[in-house]
Order: C-alpha cells, then sequence, then structure tokens
C-alpha cells in the first residue's frame, strides 16, 4: 500500500512546471485549465469498445501570489469535452485579497464534462500584479484501499478578438 501511494504521489508532482524566472507582471489573463471529470483506464471491450472508466472530483484552486494587492476574478467557465459551456462558476467578480484563494469544486458526481474538460479563467488587477497560480487538484479516494491523485495547471492563452 505505502508503495502504491508514493508511485501515485511520484506521478502526481512529476507533472509539476520547473522553477523558473517571476513572470511579468499584468494587469490580467485569459488562462485555460485541463479539467478531468473522469478518467480511463484498462482495456477497450464491452459493448461499446471503451476501456473502463474512474470519476474523479476537482478542487481548482486560485492562488493570489501579491504581498499586498487583490485581484479580481471575473469569470469562471466550465466547458465539457466538446467544447460545450457547462456552467459559469461565478455569478459576479470574485476578489481574491493579497496571498488568498479562491477554490471552486466540481463534484466526484458530475461526469458530464468528461476526461476533456476545461475552465477559462478571467481575472484582472488595478495595478500590474504577479499573475495567480492556478491549479486543479483531482482526487478519487476510497478509503483504506486506493487513492488517484493528480494535478493539472492553468496556462495562459490569448482571448478571442
Amino acid at each position: 500500500m505505502k508503495k502504491r501511494l508514493l508511485a501515485l504521489l511520484i506521478l502526481a508532482f512529476s507533472n509539476a512546471l520547473p522553477v523558473s524566472a517571476a513572470e511579468e507582471l499584468s494587469l490580467g489573463q485569459v488562462l485555460y485549465l485541463p479539467i478531468y471529470s473522469h478518467v480511463w483506464y484498462g482495456n477497450r471491450g464491452g459493448a461499446d469498445n471503451h476501456p473502463l472508466k474512474n470519476l474523479v472530483s476537482a478542487l481548482v484552486s486560485i492562488r493570489n501570489t501579491n504581498l499586498k494587492s487583490p485581484i479580481w476574478v471575473t469569470s469562471a467557465r466550465y466547458y465539457d469535452t466538446q467544447g460545450k459551456l457547462l456552467t459559469e462558476y461565478l455569478s459576479m467578480p470574485a476578489e481574491i485579497k493579497p496571498m488568498s484563494t479562491l477554490e471552486l469544486f466540481v463534484e466526484r458526481k458530475e461526469s458530464e464534462g468528461g476526461s476533456g474538460a476545461n475552465f477559462v479563467i478571467q481575472w484582472n488587477s488595478a495595478a500590474p500584479s504577479n499573475p495567480p497560480i492556478v491549479e486543479a487538484l483531482h482526487a478519487d479516494i476510497k478509503m483504506g484501499s486506493q487513492a488517484l491523485i493528480f494535478i493539472t495547471t492553468a496556462r495562459p492563452i490569448q482571448a478571442d478578438k
């Protein structure tokens, strides 16, 4: 059991980005965050010729890395694998105070997103700011037997004009 958990933890952090020079200050960005509402595994088979599917929850963490300045998340749109907008998680802009975190949660029972789901998150600030760190912790923990845990990281994208 300990070896399996260690292997899962190594796998979860093997995709972490290398530490690099500080990013440019920004007044805002559009970020793309991969989300998995399920993970395919095993072999193809059965009537639909699909592998087995394991549902996972996703905790989206939006962390303000500024020591003194707040940022605002103006939109957090959740899309399914086919690009269909499923929901906007924010009804109004959310302020994230310095060194604070905004959390959004996609429940394990939400299977509509699929293995190619994603968030498009928009943020802005009144003054040039450090970009937030945005990650999703995906988990399916079965007490006493196994755990599936992994992290995805947001990347800036260009807004459509």
